[in-house]
């Protein structure tokens, strides 16, 4: 904590921690190739996770210029539709798009969140930076600059959530997006060290959202903006840093009183596992079968292992015991009605039953037509979630990561099934080499659901070959994703 006197109005020398930020977005080279593979991959499945959003009206209405009519011509664009914006509400329609479904990529720890969110900011900026110098014969920002900045924004973000828990105070992980997000941008946009602790210290300034609309009661549909939100803000911040010229507020963090250690965090400061490098990136989860809370996604790899066995008994089950981590215990274990679709992706009960009872999971599973089946409700009613210790040791260690779950069902008679128990999902690093083929497959029916054929072609050609896409002007990639 500061020791500085809250009467004096000498500036103290900045947080170290913003410091610590904007060092290694201006100095720290990528050396990891699989951190660019993996970024690679990422980049595929966020955009893919934007395409097959744009079935949902709801997403959609959120995509467009604030207000009828404020549009900006050769401006940043938005992927699978017409709109040509300013970078800041062309990050918050991208950064909508990639977290509508919750399907894109996941990162867990004390904290929770989803790194691929900081594309909002990203390829919104690089956009709009590289339209103008492709009109004006200057150098446009390549695919793989993009994904430098993406694998910086994930560490940032992760590493910040290995330790800290902004969810126990209250506070929603996508202050972290805020974050990472105002970092890179403000690179981008040519920001110095000094302007991007300048905008980082914003970001602290502006405290954090309420995680009011992810639990029970309220959980509601605003958690599907919300990184958006986040990715909207990091740009004004960057903008105002690099273009505007605005203070510094040096000890946003540890000022007395007013800080945001004081404030916002119990009067705590960030703790931090390692240093910046690229270790987030390397250790991503993806979302790759179904559009799920990741805490349940191994709890819905077992439900379906055991789809065959209950279908056709389903009125004859007594309970169904599932074992959790202490975090999926905390956030999605739910009883009760379940209001709207941001409400069933966080219950652990419905995204079990859903599998139990059909043998599937996907987005439109979360809709009123389908919830409104009574059997899942019934099913919900007889299950038992607990936290099972050794999950939540192993979802800590850092060496493992795991996410596991378990799910047995007992029938009325007292027979039951296996305990069908899962370390960690499809998407876990452990698991890449039986994970890449299934996302390649999930982008490409994402594309094909959306883009004209003509367009999907060439996006698969770009995709194909991992050097011809990396040195692909970003405009020119993401041109092939406009209506």
């Amino acid at each position: 904590m500061s020791g500085h006197d809250i009467r004096s109005a000498k500036r103290p020398d900045p947080d170290q921690p913003m410091v610590d930020i904007a060092n290694y977005v201006i100095d720290y080279k990528i050396a990891s190739a699989e951190a660019y593979d993996t970024a690679r991959y990422m980049l595929l499945d966020s955009l893919g996770t934007a395409m097959l959003a744009m079935k949902f009206p709801e997403c959609v209405k959120h995509l467009g210029p604030l207000v009828p009519g404020a549009t900006l011509p050769g401006g940043a664009r938005v992927p699978g539709t017409s709109h040509e914006l300013d970078p800041v509400q062309a990050a918050f329609a991208i950064g909508t798009q990639i977290r509508w479904l919750d399907f894109n990529d996941t990162w867990l720890a004390a904290e929770w969140g989803h790194p691929s969110d900081n594309l909002g900011s990203i390829l919104a900026v690089a956009d709009y930076l590289s339209r103008k110098p492709e009109r004006e014969g200057g150098k446009p920002l390549s695919v793989r600059e993009v994904l430098t900045y993406a694998i910086k924004a994930h560490e940032i973000q992760g590493c910040y959530a290995l330790k800290n828990s902004f969810n126990r105070v209250g506070q929603d992980h996508v202050i972290l997006v805020r974050l990472a997000s105002t970092a890179v941008a403000t690179a981008m946009l040519g920001g110095t060290r000094e302007q991007i602790v300048t905008a980082v210290s914003h970001s602290w300034i502006d405290n954090g959202a309420l995680r009011t609309y992810r639990h029970a009661p309220n959980a509601g549909p605003r958690k599907s903006w919300a990184a958006g939100d986040a990715c909207r803000r990091a740009v004004t911040h960057a903008i105002n840093a690099v273009y505007r010229g605005v203070v510094d507020y040096p000890s946003a963090l540890s000022a007395k009183t007013w800080g945001y250690y004081d404030v916002a965090f119990k009067g705590k400061t960030f703790e931090f596992e390692r240093p910046f490098g690229s270790y987030v990136m390397e250790n991503v989860l993806f979302k790759i079968s179904y559009p799920a809370e990741f805490h349940a996604q191994t709890a819905v790899e077992c439900a379906m292992r055991l789809h065959g066995a209950v279908a056709g008994r389903i009125e004859q089950i007594d309970k169904v015991v599932i074992e959790t981590q202490e975090a999926g215990a905390r956030i999605i274990d739910k009883t009760g009605p379940l209001a709207n679709y941001a409400d069933r992706d966080h219950c652990i009960q419905y995204m079990v039953a859903v599998p139990l009872i059909f043998g599937r999971l996907t987005a439109d599973d979360y809709s009123d037509g389908v919830a409104a089946d009574p059997r899942i409700d019934a099913l919900r009613d007889k299950m038992v979630v607990s936290e099972n210790p050794q999950f939540t040791q192993d979802y800590f260690d850092p060496d493992k990561r795991y996410i596991g779950n378990s799910v047995q069902v007992f029938f009325k008679g007292g027979t039951s099934t296996e305990k069908v128990s899962i370390d960690f999902p499809i998407g876990h690093r452990k698991r890449r080499a039986e994970g890449i083929p299934v996302l390649l497959k999930k982008f490409e029916a994402a594309l094909r659901g959306h883009l004209p054929a003509h367009r999907v072609k060439a996006i698969l050609e770009a995709t194909a070959d991992p050097a011809t896409l990396d040195a692909m002007p970003i405009q020119e990639f993401l041109g092939f994703f406009t209506l």
